[in-house]
């Protein structure tokens, strides 16, 4: 036995492993809360299941779960990217575990990147399942598979950047109540089961420019009618992703 064996090694882990860790956290708090799962599994579940076997609402020609499916993957990304980690992230602030976290090793831009990191676990799974629920009501989706991780991808900047800046900057309570809130009515008024075009012409310009109305109309775009790129809607989830990720970056409070 050297002398050295058992002499303490203090310092902080490799930063890779500190991603990695902080990330399998976040991962197991998002999937083990009930709440976040009612969110993000439970109610863009239900409402593809319904939607598509009851005719409720008017989708236009071919079968519903053609035109619901991609709004419902649109909604299950708000559910997390938003909603999920804005409230959670509001309470975490709340109760002074952003402060502590922010004293660790873990570097602050390291602790987001995990949670974003988290979110993209999440939403994979739920993706998943989601388009497995939608095969077996009879989807048949087609177009540019990159096209769909490009509108994934930025939507889910977007998203996430609007969550922190409301968490970052809003008490939790106020986090809470807003962000389901704006969950309810981007439900409704995003495009994700009523089509836009059944609003009047003035209000649809306006909801055509909102996060999740383009996320959703991109990926019927594709996944429906088989479009090539939608640049139009990934240029307006660009932009909402830049301005939601600086002004978080600018404000957010850690206590």
């Amino acid at each position: 036995m050297s002398a050295g064996t058992y002499t303490p090694r203090p310092g902080a882990a490799p930063l890779g492993r500190m991603i990695a860790a902080q990330t399998s956290l976040e991962t197991r708090m998002l999937l083990r809360n009930g709440e976040q799962l009612l969110l993000t599994v439970i109610i863009p579940t239900l409402l593809l299941v319904l939607f598509s076997a009851v005719d409720i609402v008017d989708t236009g020609a071919g079968e519903s779960v053609g035109f619901l499916a991609p709004g419902i993957l649109a909604l299950a990304v708000m559910s997390t990217a938003f909603t999920g980690q804005a409230i959670a992230t509001g309470f975490e602030r709340r109760y002074g575990v952003l402060k502590r976290l922010a004293a660790s090793p873990l570097p602050r831009w390291a602790l987001m990147t995990s949670k974003t990191l988290a979110v993209l676990v999440t939403e994979v799974l739920q993706v998943a399942l989601l388009t497995v629920i939608a095969f077996a009501l009879g989807w048949s989706p087609q177009g540019n598979p990159l096209a769909v991780l490009l509108l994934l991808v930025l939507g889910t900047a977007a998203f996430s950047g609007l969550g922190l800046l409301m968490a970052g900057t809003l008490k939790a309570e106020a986090t809470l109540a807003a962000a389901n809130l704006v969950f309810l009515l981007l439900l409704v008024g995003g495009g994700v089961i009523v089509p836009l075009d059944k609003f009047p012409d003035a209000v649809q310009s306006v909801l055509g420019l909102l996060p999740i109305a383009a996320l959703s109309d991109g990926l019927r775009d594709v996944l429906q009618h088989g479009a090539a790129m939608p640049w139009g809607d990934l240029g307006i989830l660009a932009v909402w992703a830049v301005l939601g990720l600086g002004a978080a970056a600018r404000f957010f409070r850690w206590e």
